[in-house]
């Protein structure tokens, strides 16, 4: 079981950037893959990256020079670090991980067992 907090959402100018933080609290099995998603209004729920437990790190490909994904897997924090932000990435970012050992990659698409609440990012022009 696994309980996923995120926060640092908010409201930035484009070109700013944010940096997301999703706290988790493990009971039982520690993850072996985290990931980012995101959810615009009115669009499917899309991966943004993902990272395994070697810090094997995946990202949309359009997204790969902009964002980074990282974890403390001491204090078992989940970073999204989001640079020069456009209007288009506007949406519900959500933290989600996964126990079982399975490819842990965006391009396979990837999905979590687990699911944070979700924080908002709303970039303006």
């Amino acid at each position: 079981q696994v309980q996923l907090v995120e926060s640092g959402g908010g409201s930035v100018q484009s070109g700013g950037s944010l940096r997301l933080s999703c706290a988790a609290s493990v009971y039982g099995a520690s993850p072996y893959c985290m990931g980012w998603f995101r959810q615009a209004p009115g669009k499917e729920r899309e991966g943004v990256a993902t990272i395994d437990k070697y810090d094997y790190t995946t990202y949309q490909f359009s997204l790969k020079d902009r964002f980074i994904i990282s974890q403390d897997k001491i204090k078992r924090l989940l970073y999204l670090e989001m640079n020069n932000l456009s209007p288009e990435a506007t949406a519900t970012y959500y933290c989600a991980a996964a126990t079982e050992i399975r490819l842990c990659a965006v391009a396979a698409n990837w999905n979590g067992d687990y699911w944070g609440q979700g924080t908002q990012v709303t970039v303006s022009s």
